[in-house]
């Protein structure tokens, strides 16, 4: 069938070049558009979201925002499928057409980060975790409660239309946005196909973070092309396991996954985007009792409306306010924006995991024991001066199935079928994780004297594995 250009509209973008979407015009009556959606409060609310929650005070350029990734993610959702699907209904019973399997997933990414609060994962850390939720739980909540009506009204996408009985299903939506639980079983209720979808948002490369490692590499300044998508999506198909990927597209995931471990160490792991977020630490919970101190899953109607930017309009009037406790919160938060008040990084050292290693044993996996044993080698004159010990986490790749929930799979002609990605030789030449700890102090003084004392205890730490 011929592509309906009356009905269809183009974005541009620095990243993937036009991205093709509904447009609301020319539609039948009842007919919900792609535009209505991104239009829709709920989705326009991501422009006022960074996607880098803090690296943008770092990287000046990197000023993009979560609606652009969302796009951005909705377009590559689109490829994958166009590719995939035939292997999709190969391997799969009563797969739905082309074009509800597209639509489905298109929305599923452009609604993905819709649960999003200010400064994005720190949010999900500092205060959704208190419920025991995420954004993921948020943005499922919006999309079935919120914007379920819509989004089953949606009858096409720029490469096709629905058949006649079918009709776009919020719930599924929603699931697919959530990773996977360690409670979840296969026998849930939802059809194979479906759960072999949620590949594209939960495992080792996903649409998401394809698009983030791409955008938040061209924006930032790092590198313009960041690895080979379209080689990427070429070497994967849909097998009876899952989604899997042929040996000769392994060099091309090990670049993507190189890329990513990159994109951590120097850009949402830089020092000073980590001090920044030592100093939102302390200030974060008494200013969202401010802000706004409930569960949003309990008032979505106040938690649309609150965003980055409100956030920061807000605590930036603070200063001037009558009220002595919030005059004093937003002197705080005056020094954080204006980079007055910041912890300075003293020693730093990073460590890497490889397979038959565990970090969890390691010292570096209690910041608190790690600041004790310092504090226990520095020269008593400043044993007490205040100190930040931080340590940020990267994983390269899951170790076994119950990290990667079963996602990813490969397939070498030499082997009789696909087999878990992670247990394949050449991945596992890859380490599992890194881990850069650093130390922070309030100011440079005492620099020598703390990496002295820190590299004491490194190699009490290292002399006792030696004689284990």
């Amino acid at each position: 069938m011929p592509r309906d250009f009356a009905t269809e509209s183009l974005i541009h973008d620095p990243i993937h070049g036009y991205v093709p979407f509904i447009a609301r015009h020319g539609l039948p009556a009842g007919e919900i558009s792609e535009q209505e959606i991104i239009d829709h409060p709920w989705v326009q609310r991501m422009r006022q979201i960074h996607q880098l929650q803090t690296a943008w005070w770092v990287f000046p350029s990197a000023e993009h925002t979560r609606f652009q990734h969302v796009l951005g993610v909705m377009h590559i959702a689109s490829q994958a499928i166009q590719q995939w699907y035939d292997t999709l209904c190969e391997s799969s019973r009563n797969v739905p057409s082309l074009p509800y399997v597209e639509s489905l997933v298109r929305l599923a990414a452009l609604l993905h980060d819709v649960g999003h609060g200010p400064f994005g994962h720190f949010f999900d850390d500092h205060h959704l975790d208190q419920w025991g939720i995420t954004h993921e739980d948020v943005g499922s909540a919006i999309i079935e409660r919120e914007l379920g009506d819509l989004l089953s009204r949606v009858r096409r996408n720029p490469h096709g239309r629905l058949q006649p009985l079918e009709q776009i299903d919020p719930q599924q939506i929603g699931w697919l946005i959530r990773r996977p639980r360690s409670t979840e079983h296969a026998s849930d209720g939802h059809p194979d196909w479906l759960r072999k979808l949620r590949a594209l948002f939960s495992g080792i490369y996903t649409v998401d973070n394809m698009d983030f490692v791409l955008r938040d590499a061209y924006m930032s300044g790092y590198n313009t092309k960041a690895f080979d998508l379209s080689r990427l999506l070429h070497y994967t198909f849909f097998s009876e396991q899952g989604l899997t990927i042929h040996s000769r597209g392994l060099p091309a995931l090990t670049n993507f996954i190189e890329m990513r471990a990159n994109l951590f160490r120097t850009i949402y792991f830089h020092r000073t985007v980590r001090a920044l977020d030592l100093a939102l630490v302390d200030v974060f919970p008494q200013t969202m009792q401010h802000l706004f101190p409930g569960n949003p899953l309990e008032d979505l109607a106040s938690y649309q409306r609150f965003h980055e930017a409100s956030f920061l309009v807000d605590v930036q009037r603070w200063p001037v306010s009558d009220d002595p406790e919030l005059k004093a919160l937003g002197i705080q938060w005056q020094a954080i924006l204006c980079r007055e008040f910041l912890w300075r990084m003293a020693f730093e050292r990073t460590f890497y995991f490889t397979a038959g290693m565990n970090e969890q044993t390691s010292i570096f996996s209690e910041p608190e024991l790690v600041q004790k044993r310092l504090r226990s080698q520095l020269p008593i004159a400043i044993r007490d001066i205040p100190l930040k010990i931080d340590i940020a986490r990267h994983y390269h790749r899951p170790a076994r199935r119950a990290a990667s929930g079963g996602q990813n799979f490969v397939l070498d002609p030499a082997e009789a079928g696909p087999r878990e990605l992670a247990d394949y030789e050449t991945f596992r030449s890859l380490p599992l994780s890194f881990s850069i700890v650093r130390v922070y102090a309030l100011s440079h003084e005492h620099d020598a004297a703390i990496g002295r004392a820190l590299q004491t205890v490194l190699g009490a730490v290292s002399d006792a594995k030696t004689n284990m």
